[in-house]
């Protein structure tokens, strides 16, 4: 049997990179190997992983040096970053070049960057549509993202610009399940208006990632997006009264109120929902559905993942 293809994988313990090892695993005669790699190799989820079988190795997005030496005769790598872990811009964009130079260090013959836009390109900061977050971004946790893709280009590492959606996993872990309202009813709260958001599984997302490896790296130097399907917040809240056998209301939130919530983000979201709002033609077209059931043949649809997940969705 021919040597395996080492496939270095970063967040290998979360939702993308995690998605992408179980990929690899479930696909034992595709010709590549997961090399999970995980700042802390002791934890949990990647214990769980060495115990089947995966190769963990320890390094820090922060340090070069360990990236380099995790990437080290690897054939290719997913690269991706955790903005939600610490919020800050600058520290992601110095991680995505962290990133590059490793891949440039250890000679990657393809690689696959999990992006998103810069949404500056769209809404500059001189523009009053939306409020201009920490004095330069309109929506820091896209916006760091877009403007690292620079790093990968000039890396000259074959690089595939990857594009995601909203998690429909955020209803269970990121508060954004339906909630009971005062008067007693259940809203699924989303500032979308009457627009189409594009979502997918989270598991889809690693899944995708494997079918953009499988092809080789004849999409070095392109952008390709993925999504499950197209749906604006009243069909989200249809489907959620189907599955979960109770009437979900959905609430179109205004964008200032949103930004208004107080929790930790909630501008930059406020913002990220009025940008998938405003430029809906330009967000949706970026991520096609037909795309990724290409890429992976299973993609789940909203009805399929409520099916599997509806009893871990708790009303708020």
């Amino acid at each position: 049997m021919a040597e395996r293809k080492i496939l270095a994988v970063l967040g290998a313990t979360g939702a993308q990179g995690g998605g992408l090892v179980r990929a690899i695993r479930k696909d034992p005669g595709g010709g590549f190997a997961a090399r999970a790699i995980t700042r802390n190799p002791n934890s949990e989820k990647a214990r769980a992983l060495a115990s089947m079988g995966v190769e963990v190795v320890a390094a820090d997005a922060d340090d070069p040096a360990s990236l380099a030496e995790a990437f080290e005769g690897a054939y290719g790598a997913y690269c991706v970053t955790n903005f939600w872990e610490h919020m800050s811009p600058e520290r992601e964009r110095a991680q995505a070049e962290n990133m590059a130079k490793a891949a440039k260090a250890a000679r990657l013959r393809h690689v696959i960057w999990s992006t998103l836009e810069d949404t500056r390109r769209h809404v500059p900061l001189s523009d009053d549509r939306m409020p201009t977050l920490m004095g330069k971004y309109k929506v820091p946790h896209f916006d760091a993202k877009g403007e690292a893709n620079r790093f990968f280009e000039e890396s000259g590492v074959p690089t595939t610009f990857f594009l995601t959606s909203f998690y429909w996993d955020n209803l269970v872990h990121f508060g954004m399940g339906p909630k009971k309202g005062e008067d007693g009813k259940v809203y699924f709260h989303l500032p979308m208006g009457e627009r189409k958001l594009p979502g997918m599984a989270a598991e889809d997302i690693g899944k995708c990632a494997y079918g953009i490896f499988r092809e080789g790296n004849g999409r070095a130097g392109r952008t390709v997006g993925v999504a499950g399907e197209h749906l604006s917040g009243a069909e989200m809240a249809a489907a959620l009264t189907k599955a979960l056998g109770r009437e979900i209301l959905y609430n179109a939130v205004p964008f200032d109120v949103y930004r208004g919530l107080g929790f930790p983000g909630a501008e930059d979201l406020g913002n990220m929902f009025q940008f998938n709002h405003d430029f809906e033609e330009i967000f949706c077209g970026s991520r096609a559905t037909g795309e990724a059931r290409k890429l992976n043949p299973s993609l789940q649809t909203f009805d399929d993942w409520l099916a599997a997940n509806k009893e871990r969705i708790t009303i708020q």
